[in-house]
């Protein structure tokens, strides 16, 4: 089956090549702490061998910069590196990556009163001057304040959009073309629609798809099948990571569930849109990496999944979050929350903090929560 390929332009990364035609690229992200060398080791040649094209690794301070080092004198893989708060560490990493991942939303955590044009200069002299690519990566739960200011709390996918869009201006400018764009939300309907909105003002950027906190098999695949089904059979997609919360020893199965989803595509094999979050219970989770601080949060996922079984029913959103850099504000619109720190679980009804449980008081507490909400909208429905 021919499918049609928007005219996106081609970003070399290293020996992949993203767009013009070329084949869509599978990548994943690997969920060992970086600074263990021989498991990120083992983990990124584990996903090549399923069949991974680019393998990202978190870095958040100098010792991962120093480990990324080490990594990548042992792997031939084509490494991209996830750039959180500290933009500057891009200077330390550079050298050893083939692809720097940024987030506007992040731009605004260090050095605030430094323009952020400045600073995506910075990362521009960087790439530049080491061979890499970039990914403007923007994300629904850490969207860059000044759109979230200027279009409110009706439209989230219009902060986006004018992020992503003003973003891909400025690098153009600067000479710069050699980009991919991500626009992630939990919610596929949403991310078919920002990624239809972002394409058909610009088919020339190739787009990095994926469905953020897509959550446990086989839910977080169904999610992200829906997707990606919706958006390659329109041309739009030039890579692809399924993002699922899975113990370590199974990160290859992100690799293994993104080829599996482009074979049935090419094959016509394609399912109906399943509309999530709407009239059923939607729980979300993030993928397992690096910044996991406590590997309960995998069993929590799981044993929430299990404990609310009950009120599968309802219509209701129940996000868990595995760190603290994206937990905070990816459980905001969610109808109870939890984020997890090294030895407590933050809990949350959208943006209302409840407080802090260890990891063996939080299911209790949860339940509790999550009866009360059911118990309310019986009442304001009876």
């Amino acid at each position: 089956m021919d499918l049609p390929r928007n005219p996106t332009r081609s970003v070399r990364i290293g020996t992949a090549t993203l767009g013009a035609g070329h084949p869509i690229a599978v990548q994943s992200m690997t969920a060992t702490h970086t600074q263990n060398v021989d498991a990120t080791v083992a983990q990124v040649n584990d996903l090549v061998a399923a069949g991974a094209d680019i393998v990202r690794i978190a870095v958040d301070n100098q010792k991962d910069a120093e480990a990324l080092g080490q990594i990548r004198q042992q792997t031939k893989a084509n490494l991209s590196v996830d750039l959180q708060e500290n933009y500057r560490l891009a200077k330390s990493v550079a050298p050893f990556v083939d692809k720097v991942r940024y987030n506007p939303g992040h731009l605004y955590h260090h050095e605030r009163e430094k323009p952020w044009q400045d600073k995506v200069k910075f990362l521009v002299d960087v790439a530049g001057e080491n061979d890499c690519a970039m990914r403007v990566g923007v994300n629904c739960g850490s969207v860059d304040p000044a759109k979230v200011d200027q279009f409110g709390g009706d439209d989230s996918l219009a902060p986006m959009l004018e992020s992503a869009w003003e973003h891909c201006e400025l690098l153009d400018r600067l000479g710069f073309t050699r980009y991919c764009v991500s626009l992630k939300d939990s919610d596929p309907a949403k991310v078919i629609e920002v990624n239809r909105r972002f394409a058909e003002r610009r088919p020339d950027v190739p787009l990095h798809l994926g469905v953020t906190e897509a959550g446990l098999p086989p839910d977080g695949i169904i999610k992200t099948r829906v997707a990606f089904e919706q958006l390659i059979s329109r041309g739009i997609g030039d890579t692809i990571r399924v993002s699922l919360t899975v113990p370590n020893a199974r990160k290859s199965e992100e690799i293994v569930a993104g080829r599996k989803i482009l074979a049935d595509i090419a094959a016509g094999r394609v399912r109906s849109v399943v509309d999530f979050g709407i009239k059923t219970l939607n729980i979300i989770s993030c993928p397992s990496c690096s910044r996991v601080e406590n590997e309960a949060f995998i069993e929590l996922a799981q044993d929430v999944k299990e404990l609310t079984r009950y009120a599968s029913e309802h219509a209701l959103t129940i996000a868990v979050m595995g760190c603290r850099v994206n937990g905070p504000g990816e459980t905001d619109d969610a109808d109870l929350g939890l984020w997890c720190g090294p030895n407590f679980v933050n809990l949350k009804r959208r943006s209302e903090e409840l407080g802090a449980y260890p990891y063996d008081a939080i299911l209790p507490r949860l339940k509790q929560e999550l009866d009360q909400l059911i118990a309310g909208r019986a009442a304001t429905n009876g």
